[in-house]
Formats: C-alpha cells, structure tokens, sequence
C-alpha cells in the first residue's frame, strides 16, 4: 500500500508539469530527428505525418486537441520535442512518452473557471459516453461491447446505441466490437467528462470470422439465461415456405421453442401457449401476429433492425406474459442518402425505401408488402363465384436528432388479412367476409439527463381487431350479420439507464396500459322479419408496473443481475397486485466457461381464449376478472456456457423446470362466439362460462451449438422436455401430456459463402409427433321412435378416453436453398432457389375417422409438400 501511494504521489507531480519538462525527462525519445514533408499545414496533418515518420502512435481525444488550427514550421528537418513545442506553442496541450507512443492532453483542470478561480476539487472519476452507429448510413447499433481491456471494464449499447463508462482517470485502449462489423480501438486519455461518437464500418463478408469472431460479447461473458439473438441477416439465408423469409419460422428452429401444426408460425415456448408470449414491436405489444391464417407473420425482415428472444431468467423489465419475450426493434433509416431494397416472389411483394429527411438529423422509412393471390386467380373463377384472399403490412418510422441529448422517433405498423367470398346466381346473392389486422403506433423521446444518466420515454398505441361479416339478398331473405372482436391498448412507459461505474449498471421505470377490450359485438338484421338486433359487450381494465434491475459484480468471477417488479391490475370489479422477483447470475469458471442461474417470478393479466392453440384470429383476447385469475409461473433454470474453436463459436447447455398456476383452457364442447345465436351474446359472462382453469408443468434440457460469423454460419439445437396440464373438469382431473409436448426436438441450420457472389444454405428439422385426443369406441345408439313405436338409428356416439391419447407420427423434413448475388452499377440483386420439404415427406396435418363397408378407418392428412419456389430481391 505504502508502495502505491509513493507511486501515485510521483504520477500527479509529474503530470502536473508543463509539457517541455515531460519531455527533458524523456529526452531520449524526444531527441529523434525528423523529416517533414510540409512547412504549413494543421496540427493533424502534422500528427499524423509523425506517426507514419516515427512509427509511434500519437493518442489523444480529436476534441481536446486544436487539430485544424494551422502552424508554421522553421525547417524541414527537426527533433520530435521541437515539433511538439511549435505545434502546441500558446496552448495547454501536453505530452508524455511512452515506450511506443505518445499521449497528447489537456493539461489545464477541468474544475478551473475562465478567470483561474477553483470551482471545485478535482474528480477522481470521469464519464466516457457517446452514441454508436453504422459508418454510411447512421444507424444506431444495438448491443456493441464497449470494453476497455486495461481497466477490465465494458458495456453493451443500449436499445438506441447509447453507452456511457465512468473510470479514473488513466489512460488505455477502448475497444468497439459488432458481431458483422469492423472493430475499432480508440486510444484514450480520461482526464475529463469525454463525449465520444463512433461509426463501426461493415464487415467483409468473407473476413467476418478474422476481424469480429474474437470481439463480440459472447454469452460466457453475460448473466442472461435463455436468450438468443438473431442476426437479421441470418433470417434471411434460411430457406422457408413459398420463399417468405419469416422471422418466427426461425424462431421455431431454436431449442426450447415448439412450432404449432405443420407450416404455422405459432410459438409455444417450454410449454407455454400462443398467448404466453409478449411480441414487442418498437415498444409496441403485438397481440396477433399470424398472416394467411397462420402460414406467415407480420414482420418484414428488410424492415427489423434487431430480434432478441427471452425464454427464462427475464429482466425485471419485461413483465405481463409467463413463457417468452420476442422483442424486435426497427430501423430507423437512412441518415446519409436514399437507400431501398425489395423483392418479388411467388405470393408477394415487398418495397422498403429509407433515407435522409435532413442530412445527419433527421431520417424517414417506409416498407409495404402485399400477396398476389387473389389478383392472380381472379381470372380463373366462373362469373357466379369469386373467391380471393390477401394480407398486405406496412411500416413507417420517422426520427429528428434534436442534438446529443434529445431524439425524437416515431413509428407504426398498420395490416390487414381479408378472406371473401361472393356468390352470384339468379336467385340470391350472398357475400361473407373474415378480416382480422393489426395497428400500432410509437412516439419515443429520448433524453440525456447526464452523461450517467439515459431516458426513453413512448407513449404507445396498438389494436387487434377481427371481424366476420355475412349478407344475403333474395326475393325471401334478406338479412345482415357483422360480428368482431378486439382488442386496444394506450400505455405510456418511461424506462432509464443509469451507468454510476463499471461495477454496476442499472435498468429502471415503470408503464401503464389502459386496455379495452370488446369480447363479443354483433349487429343482425333480416328486412323480412323484422329482426334486428345490436349488443357489444365492452370490459375496460388497468395494467401497470415498476421495476428495477441492477447489473453487478460482488466477486471478481460473479456477476449478477437482481431485480424486481411490481405488476398491477384493475378491473372494475377486483384489483391484484403482485411482486415478481427476477434473479440471473453468471460465474466465470474459467476466461471461456460460465456457469449461469436464473429465477423468475411471472404474471400474465390477460388471456386469449383459443379453440385451437394455434393463435388463429378466431381466437378472443379477454383480461383477468373475479372468477378467472391472472397466471402464475415461476421459472429456474441452470446452464453452462462455453467458447469453442477459438470463441468463433460457443456451446450452451441448459436445464429448467417451470410451474404455471392457472392457466386457462376451454371446457369440453364449449363454443367460442356467439355468432349462431346471436342473442346469447348479451350475457356478458358467456365466456367466463365457457373457460376452466388449471396447472401446468415444462422442464427440460436444451443444447444450442451456434457459430454467428465466417463462411460458415449456423446452429445445432436439441431438446428434451416434457409438458402437462391438469384441469379438475378435463380428464377427470388427472394429468395429461399438452398437444404440443415434444420429447425430442431437434434441428440443424447451415448456411456457407461458397464465393462472394453464391452462398448454399439448409436446415433440417426432427420432432417427436404431436399427442392428440382419438376416440377409443364408436357405436350408434337406437332411439325410439313416438310415431311408430318403432326403433332408428340416430347420430354416431364417440366414446373418449385420456385426453390426447394418440401420437402422430414423428415430423422431420429438410430445406435447402441456394442464392446468387451480384453487384450491379446501381445496387445489387440476389437470385434464390429454394425447395421446401426436399425430400416430401408426408407429414400429418390432421386426423379424421371415416367409414368404409365393414370397419371406421383413421385416415392423415398431410399439406406442404415438395414446394419449390423462386425470389428476386434487391437493393439500391
């Protein structure tokens, strides 16, 4: 201790000199005669002239130094002292020798006020703090590792590219590192609050692997457990269904997450449903994300910025759902000039176009996508029926960088789904329509109260309606029906990021959602008859929340990411307030090897009723009330983490057990709307009547091997799970496997850059079959008849046993495709073949029973066969 203070104490003396007296200690490196090719020019071109002469690198912050002012030197051939003393004559620049460079600062204190008086003592901490974005086109980056490797110090940028670091003041290498990007190190000398902006350039494609593999923050160095990122750009080279590059058909490749039935985009996350997963859009919840019934989401890949999946270990900031959290942020486009990228496949089209509004500040995007099918088969229909469907979406986003602490973005989504049918013959003429879209909205202000200190606060907007619409005109009927259901919500959130030191790093705020929700509205009416009839049933209810996370490190190998969240909910009728503890840690066995722990206390307020389990829009969004209570889940899990081949890859073995407490499920032969009897609708407890709640069960192990970067590209998932549910009134209270328990899950994903312009990709995918409920007898039961005395047959009776008795086959299948780029005087185009189901395996879509002469036989039906497809994209 004695030792350090002697040393400190020479280090403040020696630092508290001019800058000629650092250089006669130094001498002999200052001695060194040099060459100059200019006699006028700025400091910095001198600068650097004297890093390519001496072969010593020149460290300094670009603005505490007067690089563009302009000096004058005596002759051509000088020593480096005497240089220094002419470039920075008049100044309080010094300089200071070390073995194979030179530090440049500003010796005059920052607590020192323009007429010399102290303002203060001297910090012994000082911020680092700046925005990260993309060299060309100003995009922020999301999570670039910050790391000064000196100081055993970093940070990740925050959902805006923000970062902010406080260490003594020292100086060392800060290193920028982007998995896709380019590394940059920036020599610092922290004498002061430094505000620094870096611009990290893409990466060559083929040198991926060489100048980011090493620098990107890997999960060993992190407390999160069960989370993956997904590299847009890895969305796109998977081969997928009709070409449609789907950012949740990815999702469903990884381990721990089951798809629904064949080609659907339903999400059913270590046993949870459809609706146990928060879909987040630019702060905005997105209830159904499901296009062409369930074949495609809503997400346009050339649009997304980022896409982070959480299955456990959940920060205190995420809140109101029990199995997943899939957040997905925007672009925010182009700063610098006019960009657009697009395609043209075989059932849609898609356009982005993103660019400058004012250069540097202020930035638009707007993307559209639109099918063609019904366009495409209108032709083909006779005169007296026509029957179309299509979904189109859309995104538009807009920003203003006010300056460094204040920016403005605003964002939305608006799409829609329309199936219809029009009947024309010389009698009647009928119509029916089913619609179902969603809209969103986001206005977000970002503000930097301090260097520590970061704030975005959104006020948000997002709907989901579905509706079912039927007319008929003839010379006896003449009726109307228009039946929906929907879903609104307004929240406004405020969430902070303060940065105090390197040791801690804490995540707080709060959100309130009014939620508005329309179970059931009907409006019949029949000319004819006279019948008429209007009733909606309207449930408004109160969500809120507050939290608070806090990343720290209280041992040198253990770090650790407490919280907690307070979650409300009012209804008219009943309020619940629950505390939801939230705890990750990580421990660093060895510098590639964490072990990792987490623990989650969920709450879920709202419910979808589903007939289905697929998340299809005839599914109902319904809140929490007296007699149907919130779910619960709690949720542990234990992993490893651990670098391979050099950190260019890392493996990822984890283990849960989830507990959920009153989940919810339809009664047997319950009905989900009232459109048959439109009458019953009135009630407005009808479908509390129809819903029984119960408990479930999900533990498992799952192994993810990932490589995100180089020519070869790809993951190795593979889970083992198990999952059930009991209900006291489904199968006579005993336990049962879930639908959609998978015991093995398993799947590989390979993409490989054979050249710069052709790059290979496949994935293969193996599952144990899904369990569904067969009856185990079926007979006809005789019923008298009053008219005869007699005795007939009547209707067919199914006698059920256990509750999803029956295994499907398992499913597997594999995909491959193959891309062909070229670059273009205006921009670069991408060719793609790609086969789904390559070699068609015949995967069971459903059962049903039919009757043959002698005996009912069970018969499969299977879609998505062998299905090639072709796309053209784009870019400019």
């Amino acid at each position: 201790m004695l030792f350090r203070a002697v040393a400190l104490l020479f280090l403040a003396l020696f630092l508290a000199f001019p800058g000629k007296v650092f250089a006669q200690q130094t001498a002999p490196n200052g001695s060194q005669v040099v060459s100059l090719s200019y006699k006028v020019a700025t400091i910095e071109v001198f600068l650097k002239e004297l890093q390519e002469k001496t072969h010593l690198t020149f460290s300094y912050s670009s603005d505490a130094l007067p690089l563009t002012k302009k000096v004058t030197l005596s002759g051509k051939e000088q020593t480096l002292e005497e240089i220094l003393q002419t470039l920075f004559r008049g100044t309080t620049i010094a300089w200071l020798y070390r073995e194979d460079q030179i530090l440049l600062f500003n010796k005059k204190p920052e607590s020192l006020s323009k007429n010399g008086s102290e303002a203060g003592k001297k910090s012994d901490r000082y911020t680092i703090s700046g925005y990260v974005r993309e060299a060309g086109s100003g995009e922020p980056l999301i999570g670039v590792t910050v790391y000064a490797p000196e100081r055993k110090a970093g940070i990740v940028t925050n959902n805006y590219g923000f970062y902010s670091l406080t260490l003594p003041p020292d100086s060392f290498l800060l290193q920028f590192s982007y998995v896709g990007y380019q590394p940059v190190s920036r020599q610092i000398f922290l004498n002061r609050e430094l505000n620094l902006n870096i611009d990290l350039q893409p990466a060559a494609e083929l040198q991926e692997v060489v100048v980011t593999a090493d620098r990107e923050l890997r999960s060993t160095q992190t407390t999160q457990t069960s989370k993956m990122q997904i590299p847009v750009e890895q969305v796109k080279d998977i081969p997928a269904l009709l070409g449609e590059k789907d950012v949740l058909k990815v999702v469903q490749l990884m381990p721990g997450v089951q798809k629904g039935i064949e080609g659907s985009v339903g999400l059913h996350v270590r046993g949870g449903g459809p609706d146990q997963n928060l879909i987040i859009l630019d702060d905005a919840t997105v209830y159904n994300s499901n296009h062409l019934f369930g074949l495609f989401s809503l997400f346009n890949g050339d649009a997304l910025k980022s896409i982070d999946v959480t299955k456990g270990g959940f920060p205190a900031r995420y809140g109101g759902r029990l199995s997943s959290v899939l957040e997905m942020n925007l672009k925010e486009g182009n700063k610098e000039k006019i960009h657009g990228e697009g395609g043209i496949g075989l059932i849609a089209t898609r356009l982005l176009l993103e660019g400058p509004i004012k250069k540097e500040k202020s930035s638009f995007l707007i993307s559209a996508r639109r099918t063609y099918l019904d366009a495409l088969l209108y032709g083909f229909m006779p005169e007296d029926m026509k029957v179309g469907y299509y979904f189109f979406d859309s995104n538009i986003k807009f920003n203003y960088d006010f300056g460094r602490k204040d920016k403005v973005y605003v964002s939305g989504y608006f799409g829609r789904d329309k199936f219809y049918i029009d009947l024309l013959d010389a009698e009647m003429e009928q119509s029916s329509r089913l619609q179902w879209g969603n809209a969103t909205g986001t206005v977000r202000w970002n503000h930097l109260f301090h260097d520590r200190l970061f704030a975005n606060t959104s006020l948000i907007y997002s709907q989901y309606r579905f509706a079912v619409a039927d007319k008929a005109s003839s010379s006896y009927l003449n009726y109307n029906l228009d039946y929906f259901s929907g879903i609104q919500d307004v929240s406004l959130k405020s969430d902070f990021d303060f940065y105090p030191s390197p040791a801690h790093y804490i995540k707080f705020g709060g959100i309130t959602t009014f939620h508005y929700f329309t179970p059931n509205a009907v409006r019949a009416f029949d000319l004819n008859s006279n019948y008429s009839l209007r009733t909606t049933q309207r449930l408004y209810s109160l969500e809120s929340a507050l939290y608070a996370e806090d990343f720290f490190s209280p041992l040198p190998k253990l770090l650790v990411n407490a919280g907690i969240r307070l979650s409300h909910f009012l209804t008219s009728e009943r309020s619940y307030f629950n505390p939801e503890p939230r705890l990750s840690a990580a421990y660093r066995l060895r510098e590639n090897t964490a072990l990792k722990t987490s623990f989650a206390a969920m709450n879920q307020y709202v419910h979808l009723l589903s007939s289905t389990g697929t998340g299809l829009p005839i599914d109902l969004w319904v809140p929490a009330t007296p007699r149907v209570k919130p779910q619960r889940a709690n949720q542990v899990a234990l992993g490893i983490a651990q670098d391979l081949f050099q950190k260019k890859a890392v493996l990822e073995i984890e283990g849960y057990y989830k507990k959920m407490k009153r989940i919810i499920a339809y009664n047997d032969n319950a009905t989900f709307i009232a459109i048959d009897d439109p009458a019953t609708a009135q009630d407005e407890r009808d479908w509390e009547e129809n819903v029984t709640s119960g408990q479930g069960w999900s533990y498992g192990v799952e192994f993810l091997l990932q490589k995100k970067t180089g020519r070869f590209t790809g993951w190795i998932g593979y889970t083992l799970s198990r999952i059930q549910h009991q209900f006291d009134s489904i199968n006579g209270g005993r336990r049962f496997d879930a639908r959609y328990d998978r015991r093995y899950d398993f799947s590989i994903i390979a993409s490989y850059d054979i050249s710069p312009t052709i790059k290979l990709s496949a994935n293969w995918v193996y599952g144990t079959g899904n369990a569904i409920t067969l009856p185990s007898s079926e007979y006809y039961l005789p019923t008298h008849s009053p008219f005869d005395g007699g005795m007939f047959p009547a209707n067919l009776v199914s006698e059920f046993g256990e509750r999803n008795n029956f295994r499907m086959p398992a499913y597997h299948r594999l995909d491959i495709g193959m891309q062909f780029r070229k670059k273009l005087s205006w921009g670069e185009r991408t060719w793609e073949l790609s086969v789904y189901n390559f070699y068609n395996r015949k995967n069971p879509y459903y059962y049903y029973l039919s009757s043959t002469e002698d005996r009912r036989v069970l018969r499969q039906v299977s879609f998505f066969p062998f299905i090639p497809s072709v796309n053209y994209s784009f870019k400019f």
